[in-house]
C-alpha cells in the first residue's frame, strides 16, 4: 500500500475510504503543508440519516482527527429539488418547515461524530438554503448554467441510469448537479473549502464542482470518493431485517443498531472496524487474525465500538449485556425493544402482526406475514403458525411476552 506525505490521505487510504480522487498527489501535498477544509453534503429528506451516510460522516471525522476542518453541509435548498442519483422516481417534495425540522434532528447525529466550534479545526454546520434560496434565475443561468453542457450532463450516472430505465427525470432534478457544483464554489468563497467528499455515486457531480471552481474562481479544488460498501456476500450494505438502519435512536433503538453490527459477516469484521470505528489498525489486525468461533469476539467488539460512537458507551454496554442475556443465558434482556398493552387489549388479544411491526421486527404487515409463513416468528420461543395469532394475558410470563423474528431479533410485549 502506498505511503503518502499527509496523515489525512494516509488515514483515508489505510482505512479503506479511497476510491477515486481528482488529484490525489495534489490533495496529499496540500494536506501535508497546512489545514484544509473539506465538506460532504446531506439532503434532509428524513429526520434521520442512515447507515449509507456513515462512511462519509466517518470521513469528516477522519479529517478532524488528522488536524483539518470538516463542513457538514445540509441541503436545505437542494432537498427542495431531490438528488436523482440512485433513484428510479422523483422524490416527494418537502416544505421549509419539514426540511428545517429534519435538519434539527440530523444535527444531533453530527454532534456524536464531530466537534463543532470556532477553532481552526472545529467542524462547521452549513445550510445551502442560505445561498440557493437567494439566487435569481436568469442571472444564475447566465453566470453558472453556461458552464455546464447538456452533452456532459447526459453522461452522468444519475441522469444516464434513469433514462436507460425509461424512468421520468424532471427538469427540476436535472438541475441538481448544477446546484451541487455551485455549492462547492460557494463554500470555497465563504470558508476556503477546497475538498468535497462523498460516495462513488457522487463522482460525476463532484467533478462538475471541481471544474466549476476552476472556471469561476480560477482555483484548484479536489474531489474524493469512497467505494460503494457491500458485504462479502455482494449484498449492498444498509438494510437490517426490519428495514433501513437509521442513525437516529427515535427511528432505530441502540440495541437494534448493536445487533446490526453484531450480525456482520465473518469476512467483513476487520474492514468494517477500519471504516466505522476508531480502533487502532494494530488492534484491528489482531481481530482479523481470529478464526472460526473466535471471530464472534471480533463481531462483539465491532458492535460495541460502532454503537458507542453513535449512541454512547452506556447504551453500547447495555446493548451488549442485553445480547449476552438473550443469546447466552436464554433470558430476555431489559434493553430489548418493548411495547405495552392494556389489560383490556390483552383480554381481546393483541394481533401478532401489529406487534411485530411496532417492535420493528418486521417492516410491514406484509413482511410480518411472510415471516410467519416462513416459520421465523415465535412467541415465547414457540413457533407462530397462524397469521391471525393473538397475544393474550396468559402469554405474559415474568412480566412480558417475548416475540422473536428468527434467532437473533427479539422484542417484548408488556402489560401497561
Amino acid at each position: 500500500m502506498a505511503t503518502f506525505k499527509s496523515e489525512l490521505v494516509n488515514t483515508l487510504s489505510k482505512r479503506g475510504y479511497l476510491h477515486q480522487c481528482t488529484d490525489l498527489e495534489g490533495l496529499d501535498a496540500k494536506a501535508a503543508t497546512g489545514v484544509i477544509t473539506g465538506y460532504v453534503g446531506y439532503d434532509a429528506t428524513a429526520d434521520s440519516l442512515h447507515i449509507g451516510n456513515l462512511v462519509s460522516i466517518m470521513m469528516l471525522r477522519r479529517m478532524q482527527q488528522t488536524g483539518h476542518r470538516p463542513i457538514a453541509l445540509m441541503g436545505g435548498g437542494t432537498t427542495k429539488i431531490g438528488d436523482p442519483s440512485g433513484k428510479d422516481e422523483t422524490r416527494t417534495l418537502l416544505d421549509n418547515a419539514a426540511i428545517n425540522a429534519n435538519i434539527a434532528e440530523i444535527q444531533k447525529t453530527f454532534d456524536r461524530f464531530l466537534s463543532f466550534g470556532n477553532g481552526k479545526t472545529d467542524a462547521v454546520l452549513m445550510n445551502n438554503a442560505d445561498w440557493l434560496d437567494k439566487l435569481e434565475y436568469i442571472p444564475f443561468l447566465r453566470d453558472i448554467g453556461r458552464h455546464f453542457t447538456i452533452n456532459r450532463m447526459l453522461t452522468m450516472d444519475s441522469v444516464k441510469l434513469r433514462l436507460e430505465r425509461e424512468q421520468p427525470l424532471t427538469f427540476l432534478e436535472f438541475n441538481y448537479m448544477i446546484l451541487q457544483g455551485y455549492d462547492f464554489v460557494e463554500l470555497y468563497r465563504r470558508h476556503g473549502c477546497t475538498l468535497q467528499m462523498g460516495g462513488s455515486d457522487q463522482w460525476g457531480n463532484i467533478v462538475q464542482g471541481v471544474d466549476l471552481g476552476r472556471r469561476l474562481a480560477n482555483t484548484d479544488l479536489f474531489g474524493f470518493t469512497s467505494p460503494l460498501i457491500t458485504k462479502s456476500s455482494g449484498e449492498k450494505m444498509g438494510k437490517s431485517v426490519a428495514g433501513a438502519v437509521w442513525l437516529n435512536p427515535k427511528r432505530l433503538a441502540p440495541y437494534d443498531y448493536y445487533q446490526f453490527w453484531r450480525n456482520t459477516e465473518d469476512a467483513d469484521v476487520g474492514r468494517f472496524m477500519k471504516l466505522f470505528t476508531d480502533m487502532p489498525l494494530d488492534d484491528i489486525a489482531r481481530y482479523e487474525a481470529l478464526q472460526g468461533a473466535e471471530i464472534n469476539e471480533g463481531k462483539k467488539k465491532l458492535a460495541f465500538e460502532a454503537t458507542a460512537l453513535l449512541h454512547g458507551a452506556d447504551n453500547a454496554t447495555a446493548a451488549a449485556e442485553t445480547a449476552r442475556k438473550t443469546f447466552e443465558e436464554g433470558t430476555a434482556g431489559g434493553d430489548l425493544p418493548t411495547i405495552t398493552a392494556t389489560a383490556a387489549e390483552l383480554t381481546a388479544g393483541v394481533p401478532v402482526l401489529d406487534a411485530l411491526v411496532k417492535l420493528t421486527l418486521a417492516e410491514s404487515k406484509s413482511a410480518a406475514r411472510r415471516l410467519i409463513q416462513g416459520g421465523g416468528a415465535k412467541l415465547n420461543d414457540a413457533k407462530i403458525d397462524e397469521e391471525t395469532a393473538l397475544i393474550r394475558a396468559s402469554d405474559i410470563v415474568n412480566g412480558a411476552a417475548k416475540l422473536s423474528a428468527g434467532k437473533k431479533r427479539h422484542g417484548l410485549v408488556k402489560q401497561a
